[in-house]
């Protein structure tokens, strides 16, 4: 673990791996240190922003004590998914498997939502699940909101449409993110999601 300034109310944590930024952002976020104004994971730094010195949280953060992601109790998500996406055969041919094999794999882990980025309430989503999608080699100009999406070892869910190179392997009518409703994004860090299979359109 590294501690490096970011700006002058600010430290980035940096870790080797993204499963020691999740235990650490759980340890962190469930007793925040005074003063503390923003914990912002990613996939390999936890970004932490203060009101108050920098030297003082320094010293809190070093003693920090991660926590095992299975100890930590969240709401558990579901979200239904169709199973029709335009790169559904493709993943399924990647991993050498059938197309129902991989919708029984999607379906069959728990995913948790390690960090949000990219677009506002998109979750970069992981699992216990052996996972490493590439990306497309051209990326989609649109792709629609509630697509249900693959990439490295990621899963995700499109909140609104925009331009993506993840492998589309489903969608859903959950809308992941709605400025009118509060909170107005679903996905947060560390939150559970089991994805369900609501058919193949």
């Amino acid at each position: 673990m590294r501690i490096l300034p970011s700006g002058d109310h600010a430290l980035l944590v940096e870790f080797d791996d993204l499963d020691q930024v999740l235990g650490y952002y759980a340890a962190l976020s469930a007793a925040p240190p005074a003063d503390v104004v923003d914990i912002v994971p990613a996939a390999r730094t936890v970004m932490v922003s203060t009101a108050g010195g920098l030297d003082e949280l320094a010293r809190v953060l070093r003693a920090v004590e991660p926590v095992d992601r299975g100890q930590v109790a969240e709401d558990l998500l579901e979200i239904p998914v169709v199973y029709d996406g335009e790169d559904l055969a493709d993943v399924a041919e990647l991993l050498g498997c059938s197309v129902p094999e991989l919708v029984e794999r999607h379906t069959g882990d728990e995913w948790t939502v390690a960090f949000c980025g990219f677009a506002p309430g998109f979750g970069y989503l992981t699992s216990p699940g052996e996972w490493q999608i590439p990306r497309r080699e051209s990326p989609r100009t649109k792709v629609p909101a509630g697509a249900v999406a693959l990439a490295g070892e990621f899963s995700g869910v499109y909140p609104r449409e925009s331009p993506g190179g993840w492998q589309l392997i489903g969608r859903t009518d959950v809308r992941i993110f709605d400025q009118d409703r509060e909170p107005a994004a679903l996905f947060h860090p560390g939150r559970r999601v089991r994805f369900v299979d609501a058919g193949r359109g």
